[in-house]
This record gives structure tokens, C-alpha cells and sequence, in this order.
């Protein structure tokens, strides 16, 4: 079967393909009459829109890229959801690269964004030990937004989670609340979060003229049984902690198994010794199934998606735009565990 052209479905209008063209793209002045005629010859003959050529044409595209290197992270999975959400709410379609860690890959991915036309990309990243873009990123050749769980030192336009001010949210929470015995657990020591967290950590020690101890905050494999061994090693050895910053959900839920292996319970009551208090930092259906329930500073990530895609849009409608670096806070949310 013959595939159906523009100018078919113009010849069966009785319009000019030049008129059709600017039905599709919707530009122009056109009649509502004359719009609906082309729309019922598009549908009587079957015609397929090909909006990759068009915007190749045209030099302009509704479509996005959006790269995503780690489905096991559960943060930049819900920054990807608020992402799609959004481009798709300001008439945007999304065309999903994931190459992982592999250069070659990803070159590959920016290859495939180029002959679809992309307007613009969005990179999740969710490498928390270089403080660097891949690069084949930093020659970009599309608008570029980087998502990101850490600082990078590469300028670009970056959307960004604050680790120093949360770790510093949760230890003054803790602190108000009678602690002044606390650890670290989780993250290996060349996380940048974790070194991001533990710099906001010590600072607010400090505010409150508590020393800081190394020998509290124990590195260790991002996995619930590490998480464990760490907890119980660092409570038989500091037996005066009474309350736990915890690294990721593994961690939080890995400690509890930790402090359980001590004879001690996870609660909030500062002056009963036998319970540890915990705190963690992302909002996730696996922490908040939990009993108790978690106290936690959120992640933010609905907030990260919609700051990425909008500043996207700016950047599109403003290619001049000057280099921009959001930064976002996450809150705390109170409940039994602390």
C-alpha cells in the first residue's frame, strides 16, 4: 500500500500543502473550517504525522532527551517521574536514553537525540563519587539541565540536592531533643553525598559546642547487612549514642537490625538508654512501611523534577541564558523513630 504524503492529504482537502504544513505544526492563521477540513482528510486517508522530520525541518521539536544512567536509584526514578510529568504538562514529549556508565553508550544516545531532533536534554546523574560530567556532556551540543545528588565543579546549568543543609536540619533536630551523642552510618568514604552530609553534620556540632568524633561515623557498603554489621560495631564500642544518622533507606533499615543485635530498640525517648533514635534522608514507600515509622529529611525530588524542566524551558526560550545552579532543601518529616 502506498504510504500517504502531505500532499495528498492536501489534493483531498482542496488546500495547499503549504496550508496542511501549518495545520500540523499549528502556526499560521488558519480558519477553524479550513482546520477541520485538513484534520478529516488526515483521518479519512490515515496519514501519519512524521514529527522527528518535520522538527528536523523546521529546526524546532517538542521533544526532549532525557538521560538516565541508574534504574536501581530510587531518587532520580522519582526526579524521572516529576520530569515526564512536567515536559508532558508543558506540551513537551520525552525520548528516554539510558546508557549507564559507558562513554561509547553514551555517545551512541547523543547521536540517537540529534537525528530525532531533540529540543533539549536533561541528564540525571547518579554518580555520587566524581564531581564531574562524562565528557561527551560537557560538549553537548543541546540545551543542557544536569540533575544531580552532589555538587559538580563543571559549570552548567544544574539542579541540585543541599546534603550539608539537610544533615544539619537533622542533627539540630536531634540535638534540640536532648541528644548530644550521635553517629553517622552508611555511605563509603569516597560518596560525595556522604562527604557533603558529614560536613553539614560537624558544623552543627559544633554550633552547639559538641565535639566531633571520627570513631562515630563508620563508612561502609550501601547494602542492609553493612549497614548492620556497622551499627552493631559502632554501639558495642559507643555505647553512650543515642541516635543515628542514617546514610540511605538500606542503611536505616540495616541499623535497625544492628541495634537490635545490642539488646537496644530504635525510639525517640532520649532518656530511655536502651532506645536509638534514627534519621534518615529520602522519602520512600520502604521507609515510611516501617515500624516505627521513619523520621526523615525529604529528598525532594518532585520539587528537582519541576526546577529541571523549567529551567530547561528558560533556557530554550532564552539561549543567552546565564549559567544557573539551583539549589534545593529538603524538610523534615517527624515521626517515631526519632
Amino acid at each position: 500500500m502506498k504510504k500517504v504524503s502531505i500532499i495528498d492529504v492536501a489534493k483531498h482537502a482542496g488546500v495547499s500543502v503549504s496550508t496542511v504544513s501549518l495545520v500540523l505544526r499549528q502556526k499560521g492563521k488558519i480558519s477553524a473550517t479550513t482546520i477541520d477540513k485538513v484534520n478529516q482528510s488526515i483521518s479519512d486517508l490515515g496519514y501519519v504525522h512524521n514529527l522527528a522530520a518535520a522538527n528536523l525541518r523546521a529546526s524546532t521539536s517538542n521533544l526532549i532527551g532525557l538521560i538516565l544512567c541508574d534504574f536501581s536509584d530510587n531518587f532520580t526514578l522519582k526526579v524521572m517521574a516529576s520530569v515526564v510529568q512536567n515536559l508532558e504538562s508543558s506540551g513537551f514529549m520525552v525520548f528516554l536514553g539510558q546508557p549507564g556508565r559507558n562513554g561509547e553508550f553514551l555517545e551512541r544516545c547523543l547521536t540517537s537525540f540529534k537525528q530525532q531532533g531533540v529540543a533539549g536534554v536533561i541528564y540525571l546523574d547518579a554518580d555520587n563519587t566524581r564531581s564531574q560530567l562524562p565528557e561527551k556532556l560537557r560538549h553537548c551540543p543541546f540545551p543542557l539541565v544536569v540533575v544531580s545528588q552532589s555538587l559538580l565543579e563543571a559549570p552548567c546549568y544544574l539542579v541540585v540536592r543541599d546534603n550539608r543543609q539537610a544533615a544539619s536540619l537533622a542533627t539540630r533536630y536531634l540535638i534540640e531533643r536532648g541528644h548530644r551523642n550521635i553517629g553517622y552510618i552508611g555511605g563509603k568514604d569516597n560518596d560525595i553525598i556522604r562527604q557533603q552530609r558529614l560536613l553539614g553534620f560537624r558544623s552543627t556540632l559544633t554550633q552547639f559546642g559538641i565535639p566531633w568524633r571520627d570513631a562515630v561515623v563508620p563508612a561502609c557498603s550501601d547494602d542492609t547487612r553493612a549497614a548492620s554489621q556497622a551499627t552493631r560495631g559502632l554501639l558495642e564500642n559507643n555505647s553512650t549514642i543515642t541516635a543515628l544518622l542514617c546514610h540511605s533507606p538500606d542503611a536505616m533499615i540495616g541499623s535497625i537490625a544492628g541495634i537490635h543485635q545490642v539488646g537496644r530498640t530504635v525510639g525517640k525517648d532520649v532518656f530511655l538508654t536502651q532506645q536509638v533514635a534514627l534519621i534518615g534522608f529520602d522519602d520512600m514507600l520502604s521507609v515510611n512501611l516501617t515500624s516505627p515509622s521513619f523520621t526523615y529529611v525529604s529528598s525532594a525530588s518532585e520539587e528537582t523534577g519541576r526546577q529541571a524542566v523549567a529551567l530547561l524551558l528558560r533556557k530554550l526560550e532564552t539561549p543567552a541564558l546565564a549559567l544557573q545552579r539551583i539549589t534545593l532543601s529538603g524538610q523534615l518529616v517527624a515521626r517515631e523513630s526519632a
